[in-house]
């Protein structure tokens, strides 16, 4: 397992070294001038070339590429054109916000989806089954936003029963510790904001995590189906081995890794396209601080944000990988 895990790792140095040199060719490929954003359309061409040289931007684009390794090898992210900032300490609590959406939303994507894909694998062609793959179906073709604006509509608007925009009552604000704010509020001891938290979580993790349980529950379904028909399974229920255990134990963990595989890339793209529920609930996520960027073309957040993002999604790759290998130790000696 350490052999496969170390290969594993390996293989990441070329993809992170890949990534930004792509990442590098598309921001410095969108069409804009930074310096005229910043100065205006009727700045005069002196003071453009100016703002041009103290940004760096009238080098060439290799040793503007260079330099931006250079910085990332020391862990500099490097400075924000538009607020004259360090990128690694404005962007972390956009990041801890879009985090704990994201968890939010998988957490309720996986637990759903995969009870829901067993329970209707369980007990094929019933009521349950028909109904869940229904609302399944349903939920995969219907598009985030709309979901996001019909959630505001009823249970904000009509029911009252949720906020609809925000990360937490703004006349109560939390005390930022980690900047989750679920775990700061319980280091706190406030309970009353930790509930409000978790209230302003509910409309757009779901919103947002409608879609992989919808995933997570047909693919969980597929993979039981299959499983429960195996011979081990017919050996462990004439153990006598209880039929909760067949299933949850036995079947579960052979059906578990095209979940694996879902679950991985749903997480990787909750976190890179969380910008239209981030813009439809006001969520102060690092989708809306890219989208932001690229309005004023100030690159090194693009790039650095752009960067996480894939950094992030490598790395949940690599932990799909590896719980490959656990669920299935054949992998590893591939």
């Amino acid at each position: 397992m350490l052999a496969y895990s170390l290969r594993r790792i390996a293989m990441l140095v070329p993809v992170l070294f890949g990534m930004t040199i792509i990442v590098f060719m598309i921001i410095h490929a969108i069409p804009g001038d930074p310096a005229v954003i910043i100065l205006g359309q009727k700045a005069n061409p002196e003071a453009v070339a100016a703002l041009h040289a103290s940004l760096g931007l009238d080098k060439p684009w290799y040793v503007q590429y260079f330099s931006y390794l250079k910085q990332l090898a020391t862990g500099d992210l490097g400075t924000s054109i538009q607020t004259k900032t360090a990128i690694s300490s404005e962007i972390r609590p956009y990041l801890t916000a879009t985090f704990e959406l994201t968890g939010f939303s998988m957490l309720f994507a996986v637990f759903i989806g995969v009870n829901a894909g067993i329970i209707s694998a369980w007990r094929q062609n019933s009521w349950f089954d028909y109904t869940a793959m229904l609302i399944a179906l349903i939920g995969v073709s219907m598009p985030v936003f709309w979901l996001g604006l019909m959630e505001q509509w009823i249970f904000a608007q009509k029911l009252h029963w949720l906020p609809s925009i925000g990360r937490v009552n703004v006349r109560d604000p939390v005390d930022a510790i980690t900047g989750f704010y679920m775990l700061d509020t319980l280091i706190a001891q406030r309970y009353d904001q930790f509930v409000d938290v978790l209230k302003h979580l509910v409309l757009p993790g779901i919103a947002m995590g409608t879609i992989p349980m919808a995933m997570i529950a047909r693919i969980t379904r597929s993979g039981m189906l299959e499983a429960m028909t195996s011979d081990y399974i017919r050996t462990a229920r004439s153990k006598g081995v209880s039929e909760f255990f067949v299933v949850y134990k036995h079947a579960l963990k052979n059906a578990f890794i095209p979940v694996l595989t879902v679950i991985g890339l749903q997480t990787g793209m909750l976190l890179g396209g969380a910008v239209l529920t981030e813009t439809i609930f006001g969520w102060p996520g690092i989708g809306r601080y890219i989208y932001s960027a690229i309005s004023n073309r100030d690159y090194p957040v693009i790039q650095s944000g752009i960067l996480i993002i894939a950094v992030i999604f490598v790395f949940i790759n690599l932990i799909v990988d590896l719980l490959y290998a656990y669920f299935d130790p054949r992998i590893k000696n591939k």
